[in-house]
């Protein structure tokens, strides 16, 4: 692949982000008794989440484990403001969510985060270009030629420079998910929230997603929060939430002892650090 061309800051990044969030090591997330219910004072009331305490500073790479059940998706989408806790104070970029009406949310959501899946979802219609300008669309309702430029640069980075013009369809399945990834650094979020991202793929293709997300977060600072399965993903992470039954049993840094993948995951050329 040709070397990529710098990843900078969004030149077109909304004023209202927070930029002490951003600094590497403040506090980004902060969730203090977190519950989550469902069907509450019906006969099949269900509390998912049970009092849950987390926080993640800017510049972490973290794992979320968990068997199924466990509330994983449900943490996810209280995180990613697709859903509102029951009970509990979230924080998320010095803003607290309780306080925001549904544009509010929209707001932080869009200029605080992005979103990967284990299934790319990419608008089959469009090329990797135009899926990765969506969001910028979505937010000015038109792609600027600074959107555009960027999200030339963003595919370039991810190795994907000369599939631009491609098609979804076009695309192999580790391909479709780095643009997944291009597109969900548009709009240059401080977290990245990646439900299973290479749950989907060959193991060629997964340590080539994964060692992606990890230069990008080593070489540009942006944190990331990798719901997986598979512990040699959780593994390479710097630090693994384990969540069984709505409540969190382990939380903490990789030991020394944690066993390893034999060999090193195939890489994509180097990111170069980011301007600001």
């Amino acid at each position: 692949m040709a070397l990529p061309k710098r990843i900078t800051a969004n030149p077109t990044a909304s004023p209202s982000a927070n930029p002490s969030a951003r600094q590497m090591g403040a506090e980004l997330v902060q969730l203090s008794g977190i519950r989550k219910v469902y069907n509450a004072g019906q006969p099949n009331e269900i509390e998912v989440l049970h009092g849950l305490d987390l926080r993640i500073r800017q510049g972490e790479f973290a794992a979320l484990i968990g068997p199924s059940g466990s509330g994983k998706s449900t943490l996810l989408n209280v995180l990613g403001l697709l859903e509102r806790a029951s009970a509990g104070e979230y924080v998320l970029a010095g803003k607290a969510v309780s306080a925001l009406d549904d544009d509010g949310l929209t707001r932080l959501r869009r200029d605080t985060l992005g979103f990967v899946f284990q299934f790319h979802h990419l608008l089959p219609a469009f090329s990797a270009e135009e899926n990765v300008t969506m969001p910028a669309r979505v937010r000015d309702g038109v792609v600027t030629p600074q959107a555009r430029a960027r999200a030339r640069e963003l595919l370039d980075a991810v190795g994907l420079a000369h599939a631009m013009d491609r098609t979804p369809a076009q695309l192999s399945g580790g391909m479709q998910q780095r643009v997944a990834i291009a597109r969900a650094l548009m709009l240059q979020p401080a977290l990245v929230l990646a439900d299973e991202p290479t749950g989907n793929l060959d193991t060629a293709s997964s340590n080539e997603v994964f060692g992606l997300m990890r230069r990008i977060h080593d070489e540009v600072g942006t944190s990331f929060l990798v719901v997986t399965h598979d512990p040699r993903l959780a593994a390479r992470c710097d630090r693994v939430i384990e969540l069984v039954d709505g409540h969190i049993d382990r939380d903490g840094p990789i030991s020394a002892s944690t066993s390893m993948p034999s060999s090193p995951p195939s890489l994509p050329p180097s990111l170069p650090p980011s301007s600001t």
